[in-house]
């Protein structure tokens, strides 16, 4: 059986965050959790993610100054952005600094483990070359 897609979930607000990760942990998913970007790029130092799921609008360091510090330091780890319906633009530009796609939140279960796993397929693909 192959490892288990290890994610990070980054968004300030904690119970949306505790109640995600237990949802995909229940989908076999390897989850760890940041409430910032400083967080977030603290975590990635001690455990290697495949897959960010990242949140555009939080205080302090915003999802687009997080999304472009991890890309910088973790080129092969892919990110999935999180935004409300007033930030589609700015995931849209996420992806055009990097991003693998975006959801809008609140995210369809199924949306998200399936928008996981493809950014996975894609992490697994770039490591083999």
């Amino acid at each position: 059986m192959s490892e288990a897609v290890r994610v990070l979930l980054v968004d300030d607000e904690e119970s949306y965050v505790e109640t995600l990760r237990k949802r995909l942990m229940r989908r076999g998913l390897e989850v760890n959790m940041a409430h910032s970007g400083e967080q977030a790029l603290e975590a990635l130092q001690g455990f290697p993610a495949d897959v960010v799921l990242l949140d555009v609008k939080m205080p302090g360091m915003d999802g687009m100054e997080t999304l472009s510090r991890i890309k910088a330091a973790h080129p092969a780890v892919e990110v999935i952005m999180l935004t409300g319906h007033a930030n589609v633009d700015v995931a849209i530009r996420g992806m055009e600094q990097g991003a693998f796609d975006y959801l809008m939140k609140p995210a369809e279960m199924d949306d998200l483990y399936y928008k996981i796993q493809d950014a996975h397929k894609k992490k697994q693909l770039a490591d083999a070359k």
